[in-house]
């Protein structure tokens, strides 16, 4: 008895070992961060930063790629090529005839500056290194090759200042907002030491581009952390919405095996006695036959205790009070009557032929009953003030047909009880029906009303079972 249990103790000490010195790791951690010196926490800083500009977000995926519509996903690169399209020549022709460079170094600048806008859709980061090195190279190019710049846009050209905004709103959509910091306090340390650099060239485009690329990054950082706060939230609530619904078939299945311990109980106690009252009631039995019957008796009696074991694992606190009889078939009229004294007009029906299939097997007339329940119950809850009708019929002496009908909702001014339902109908209808070996058909109909449609066959259970 010890081994076992030493085992979990064992883990559960060296789980909180583990958890007590990641705990302590990190308050150690943290506290040396809040006692950290200025200058060291101003070198932590900065490096982050750096490290968030050398490193781009993995995997490389385009943007807008998990949107279901195709146009959408479709938009960057259409908006990419249009851009490129458009700026290629004419920052050339611009560089040409306004600043006087050469024309073969401006289609080179203008090559450089406009193409990397395609590589913006799945790798934002490298292409805004090549369009920033190669901004700040046609700067140069312009400063040693043109005449005066009086009346000129210096630093950044109005082709590079169109071309960056659209780099950086592709980069705001994908990378975290360390490398968004970074990307902008780089942006205006270059065009700051331009404009200090020559102050008598720069015309303030350099500032102009520092609060607009700070206006792109922060609005499309935010839509973009907006959008995956609710992408997580989604996927949670589908992960909730997966867990409640497992719960709940758990939960049904539970009060099933309750609800069928009663059935199994009766049946067990049926042989008990019939093993225990043999020799009594039979005379003449031989000693081999009694001391069988009192092996037999002996069994069952065991089986009970266990199944009385597990019923106390099974029944929850709320439930230890169950103890009334399993309803059946024969108990459906009086549920029909406390469904009409509840306002709901209902019909029931029973074919002449039901009679003769009695008595049923007790886990038949059981699920019978409760689905019979759960459909009038859903009725109640979603439709109330709905005409209902519930047939049940025998199909051939081999199976039992139960139907429950429903019409829309009543005209009248009232609200339904449950506006969305837990799901435990449904679930228990099909575990009780699984239960037998038969069918379950539900759906709405035309008219807005409902169905529900159960065969329950009569045969034995371990005859369907065979191959």
């Amino acid at each position: 008895m010890s081994g076992p249990s030493s085992a979990p103790a064992g883990e559960a000490a060296g789980a909180s070992s583990t958890s007590a010195s990641s705990t302590g790791a990190s308050s150690t951690a943290a506290s040396s961060t809040a006692h950290e010196s200025l200058p060291k926490a101003a070198r932590r800083q900065a490096g982050g930063l750096a490290r968030g500009l050398v490193t781009p977000s993995y995997p490389a995926t385009p943007l807008f790629a998990q949107s279901p519509r195709s146009w959408l996903r479709r938009v960057p690169y259409g908006v990419a090529m249009v851009l490129t399209t458009i700026l290629v020549p004419t920052t050339a022709q611009i560089l040409t005839n306004d600043y006087g460079v050469g024309g073969g170094v401006a289609t080179l600048l203008g090559i450089v500056q406009g193409t990397p806008l395609l590589l913006s859709v799945t790798r934002p980061l490298q292409a805004w290194w090549i369009v920033f090195l190669s901004d700040l190279v046609c700067a140069l190019v312009v400063l040693g090759t043109a005449d005066h710049l009086e009346n000129r846009v210096w630093p950044w050209l109005p082709g590079a200042i169109i071309g960056y905004l659209f780099l950086l709103l592709a980069l705001a959509l994908r990378e975290p907002r360390r490398t968004l910091v970074a990307v902008w306090l780089v942006t205006g340390t270059a065009g700051l030491a331009l404009g200090i650099a020559f102050p008598d060239k720069s015309n303030g485009s350099n500032v102009v581009l520092f609060v607009l690329s700070g206006v792109v990054l922060l609005v499309a950082g935010a839509l973009r952390e907006r959008g995956d706060a609710q992408r997580r939230l989604a996927e949670q609530e589908t992960i909730s919405e997966a867990e409640r619904a497992h719960r709940t078939l758990l939960e049904e299945r539970t009060r099933i095996a309750r609800e069928l311990h009663d059935v199994v109980a009766h049946h067990m106690s049926v042989i008990t006695v019939q093993a225990d009252s043999a020799p009594y009631r039979i005379g003449g039995l031989p000693s081999e036959a009694e001391r069988e019957f009192s092996t037999i008796a002996a069994t069952a009696r065991e089986s009970l205790a266990e199944m009385r074991r597990l019923l106390g694992v099974l029944r929850s606190e709320e439930t230890r009070g169950e103890r009334a009889p399993q309803p059946g078939l024969r108990q459906v009229p009086q549920l029909v009557e406390a469904t009409v004294r509840a306002g709901i007009p209902t019909t029931l029906t029973i074919a002449d032929d039901v009679a003769e299939l009695e008595p049923l097997p007790q886990a038949v007339g059981l699920s019978a009953y409760r689905i019979v329940q759960e459909a009038l119950a859903n009725v109640v809850r979603h439709a109330p003030g709905a005409a209902t009708r519930v047939a049940i019929s025998a199909e051939g002496g081999s199976a039992l047909t139960l139907l429950v009908v429903n019409g829309p909702p009543d005209s009248a001014p009232t609200k339904p009880l449950e506006t969305s339902g837990t799901g435990h109908g449904l679930v228990g209808m099909v575990e009780r029906v699984r239960l037998v070996g038969g069918m379950l058909d539900t759906g709405p109909l035309p008219d807005g009303g409902f169905r529900v449609a159960a065969r329950l066959p009569l045969v034995d259970l371990e005859e369907t079972d065979q191959p």
